[in-house]
């Protein structure tokens, strides 16, 4: 779901938490009025206030995160752009032998890949991709993620 419809839904429950403290709040007016005989000095009359605080400050809160949310929180929808070597040339000229081998398996599966079909794909052993792999995200070009007994590794996008 993007972000924009995410905030929305946030703002829609925090008005309808609104409505019905109101509801809430002008029943309770009834219900203190009637029963409360010691007019505003009875503490029915402060307890109300409060709680009526609390609601609002709860429900301004929430409308703050949805607002936040639909203008300012990034958008996580993936394109499906061609990845090929020419974006990342910069990036590549700068590698070791190594890293540029391994970087470019990356690139050539369109960003995405098991770090054990790396090991497969690759010459080297499964401590060198390893090695390789921290060092490749040391310098925060790929990231890893845990998926059963192997890792996904995925290639960060440039920011162009």
């Amino acid at each position: 779901m993007k972000n924009k419809h995410v905030g929305l839904l946030i703002i829609s429950v925090a008005l309808v938490i609104g409505f019905i403290i109101f509801l809430f709040n002008r029943a309770l007016d009834k219900i203190v009025l009637d029963s409360c005989t010691h007019g505003t000095e009875c503490t029915m009359w402060s307890t109300l206030s409060i709680q009526t605080w609390i609601s609002i400050i709860l429900m301004s809160f929430i409308i703050i995160i949805g607002l936040y949310i639909f203008f300012f929180a990034k958008d996580n929808s993936y394109t499906s752009k061609k990845i090929n070597k020419k974006d990342y040339a910069f990036i590549l000229s700068e590698l070791s032998k190594d890293e540029k081998e391994i970087y470019e398996k990356i690139i050539d599966s369109q960003g995405t890949i098991y770090q054990s079909k790396l090991v497969e794909s690759s010459n080297y052993s499964k401590v060198s991709v390893t090695r390789i792999l921290d060092k490749l995200e040391g310098r925060d070009l790929i990231e890893r993620k845990r998926r059963g007994m192997t890792n996904i590794v995925i290639l960060k996008h440039k920011n162009n």
